[in-house]
């Protein structure tokens, strides 16, 4: 059996919380003491392995220690207590600008991080054209990154992490700061490190990203470890614990920084109001609600839906649309996203909502399964799949119109052969098929 690529044995780490610091030298002389201050855990006796060639996910809420954990095992922190073994070359992308400098270029930058992170100059030499590539940067590579907007910090950041080659690539929440296509492109890039037998510590509040990409995982709670196994399990315990992602009284899981706030979600029906019922073809209005507590510019609303225990079906932002608000001031609003119709089949679905900042630096609020709704027949009827199409067949012209089996109802008085024959006989056209009453909702 291989040995693990990090072994982290009884680590805790403590931070002085100063409650009365003195405010001027005056203060300091006169009170003849130091300020006070207590001792806060950020860990506390945390112990566990993270295997070899695997794809390990930190969760918690936060505060929990799990960023603190991972700058312990990069070494940007001293743990109070204990011992962290590394066994391999490693790299890390913790925070936005991290290992850069604002008044170098784009391209004096990825030498000095290559630099920093182990790399000679030969090596980002013949590796500098791929990182400019991967990143995005392309013609801004010359300009000062002060000038970078914090998406394009971290994507040139992270792409010089992942040049490195490192046996083991530790990456915090930053990774929520790219786009859609930049987060495919580090998935992959994750899918292959796993391929080539790398380790990946990841921490991340994406919790179906982490069900569905992570191998192992760790759950983290006020500094101490809570559990740890296979990803889903982890997942799944965090997610059913009030301990876990902050739950609301309204059903689902939440995070974000919290200058802005859903308050309130409606999925409103043109007839019905606020409903929790449709059929496929209607007409949707969702109406997210929302408390800012500080003016924010450019905010990003948005909402997706899925499948309960199925796949991701739909999402929608105001990028997408071009519908962004130069800024909400401080209190409280309302955004519609109107659906012309709902093109699901029959499905239990779930509904989440979100707003970020343009830059999609970060999350402001986050409502996972915020709305448990129900789709039922309706029109256009199709007989597969989750969506219908609105298809039609063309070419030859139908006969005589189809007949649906539900005509053929058993009688009482008749046996299941006696209903087959009838069948057949008006299906060859010897016969129309008797009128059958079949009890509906209104019976």
């Amino acid at each position: 059996m291989s040995q693990p690529a990090i072994s982290i044995d009884g680590i805790s780490k403590t931070f002085r919380v100063y409650r009365d610091r003195n405010q001027s030298l005056k203060a300091t002389i006169l009170s003849g003491s130091r300020a006070k201050y207590e001792e806060f855990w950020a860990l506390r006796d945390v112990t566990f392995d993270i295997p070899e060639g695997k794809t390990f996910g930190l969760l918690g809420n936060n505060g929990s220690g799990k960023s603190t954990l991972l700058k312990c095992i990069a070494r940007i922190l001293e743990p109070n207590a204990g011992r962290i073994t590394r066994r391999g070359r490693m790299a890390a992308m913790l925070e936005v600008g991290s290992g850069f400098h604002p008044e170098l270029s784009g391209r004096e930058n990825v030498y000095l991080n290559g630099a920093i992170l182990g790399m000679s100059k030969a090596e980002i030499d013949r590796k500098f054209d791929a990182i400019v590539d991967f990143s995005g940067v392309g013609h801004f590579i010359d300009q000062p990154v002060k000038n970078y907007s914090s998406g394009m910090y971290v994507r040139l950041g992270f792409s010089v992490a992942i040049h490195v080659e490192p046996d083991i690539l530790l990456v915090d929440e930053v990774l929520a700061v790219g786009d859609m296509q930049f987060q495919e492109k580090c998935m992959e890039k994750f899918a292959e490190f796993k391929h080539q037998g790398r380790t990946v510590v990841v921490v991340s509040h994406g919790l179906e990203q982490m069900r569905t990409f992570c191998d192992e995982a760790a759950w983290l709670s006020h500094g101490e470890l809570q559990a740890v196994g296979p990803a889903t399990e982890i997942v799944d315990g965090y997610s059913n614990t009030e301990h876990g992602a902050e739950a609301d009284d309204a059903g689902g899981t939440r995070f974000g920084s919290g200058e802005a706030r859903i308050t309130k979600i409606e999925l409103l029906h043109p007839e019905r109001g606020d409903t929790r019922l449709f059929k496929t073809g209607e007409p949707a209005t969702i109406r997210l609600h929302y408390r800012a507590d500080e003016r924010i510019e450019r905010p990003v609303f948005g909402a997706s839906i899925d499948a309960v225990g199925g796949p991701f079906l739909w999402g929608h932002t105001g990028r997408d649309s071009g519908y962004v608000p130069e800024s909400i001031e401080p209190g409280v609003g309302q955004i519609d996203i109107r659906i012309p119709a709902i093109t699901f089949r029959p499905v239990s679905a779930t509904l989440s909502a979100s707003i970020q900042d343009w830059d999609s630096i970060k999350n402001i609020d986050v409502w996972q399964r915020a709305v448990t709704f129900r789709v039922g027949p309706g029109t256009p009827f199709e007989s597969g799949g989750y969506v219908t199409l609105g298809s039609r067949f063309g070419g030859l012209e139908p006969s005589r119109p189809m007949l649906s089996t539900n005509d053929y109802v058993p009688r009482s008085d008749e046996t299941d052969e006696d209903a087959a024959a009838r069948a057949a006989a008006a299906g060859a056209g010897h016969a129309e098929p008797e009128p059958v009453v079949v009890p509906g909702d209104d019976a």
